[in-house]
């Protein structure tokens, strides 16, 4: 199976709760000769569908027959060149590998929305030093890297080479129109969120027949019909929407079923004037946050350590 066809093939079964990484053969050249790596993705803006993130690498001998290629930033492009490069991409495989990381709508929206903050650009940095390490435990002799900045460039730059520190890194806003490695990589993260987005599986009972979402970003008017006809009045949204995002949060406080949750009761009542005094006394070691919610203390639910 040829590598773009196993890509669609993959996106079309896969699960879409869960993240997905898909890639090329890697071919003899990355692994012995130093190689610079491009770091950039698509589909951070959009209400709907995953995000990607993509690394292209090449060896640096061949950065000159690299550039030759005519990669562009990907959003320059229309999606017809687009697909046309990525068919470059994978028929130069004697010079060039390419990974892919699929993130799931789910997945970005429950790492938002947890108790702990992590947002978007955190959530970024994160995946962009997993495919990273991913090339490298892969056998790819990595000695440059170039992203296109996410967040504050210097601090960005400054992080990966604590984590990198053998490795030359290259941090800058627009990489992806500066570096043809960097543009390689965004054509590959582009060209699978597109797939990915037109082969979604709606596990949901969702009529797919002539539905049409548009781009899924906020203003697109096809997506804010797709938002407005198929929100849940229990449930709320399918799983290809982000129901993190403002858009959609916004949505589902006007018009879906109001939830009360209890944490909400436990911060209307934290006022810390009607404290009791042993309220601020507590044991040696002790660590508040390893308290039991009161949801389990209210209903006598106990750790379970042997069945």
């Amino acid at each position: 199976m040829e590598v773009k066809e196993e890509v669609e093939f993959k996106l079309g079964k896969e699960d879409n709760m869960k993240n997905l990484i898909l890639e090329s053969p890697l071919p003899d050249c990355v692994k012995s000769e130093p190689c610079w790596l491009g770091i950039d993705e698509a589909g951070r803006g959009p209400v709907l569908g995953p995000m990607v993130y993509g690394i292209c690498f090449s060896p640096i001998s061949m950065k000159e027959k690299f550039g030759e290629m005519g990669f562009a930033d990907s959003k320059t492009l229309t999606e017809e060149q687009r697909e046309s490069i990525f068919d470059k991409i994978n028929e130069a495989n004697e010079m060039m590998g390419w990974i892919v990381e699929v993130l799931s709508p789910t997945f970005i929206s429950t790492s938002m929305l947890r108790r702990t903050k992590y947002n978007l650009n955190a959530l970024s940095h994160d995946c962009a030093i997993r495919l990273v390490a991913l090339a490298i435990e892969r056998g790819a002799n990595i000695a440059e890297v170039y992203v296109d900045t996410v967040g504050d460039p210097t601090k960005y730059q400054e992080k990966l080479k604590g984590i990198f520190p053998a490795i030359d890194i290259t941090v800058a806003k627009k990489a992806d129109s500066l570096y043809p490695i960097v543009s390689a990589a965004s054509i590959c993260a582009k060209v699978t969120r597109d797939k990915a987005v037109k082969k979604w599986k709606f596990q949901e009972e969702i009529n797919t027949e002539d539905l049409q979402y548009g781009s899924g970003y906020p203003a697109d008017p096809n997506t804010k019909s797709f938002l407005a006809n198929n929100m849940d009045y229990v449930f709320g949204f399918p799983q290809f929407v982000r129901f993190s995002w403002s858009t959609a949060a916004i949505i589902l406080e006007k018009d879906a079923a109001p939830v009360k949750w209890e944490d909400d009761d436990e911060d209307e009542n934290a006022d810390k004037s009607n404290m009791a005094l042993t309220s601020f006394f507590c044991k040696k070691d002790h660590n508040p946050k390893m308290d039991r919610h009161i949801y389990f203390k209210d209903r006598c639910i106990e750790t379970v350590e042997k069945l």
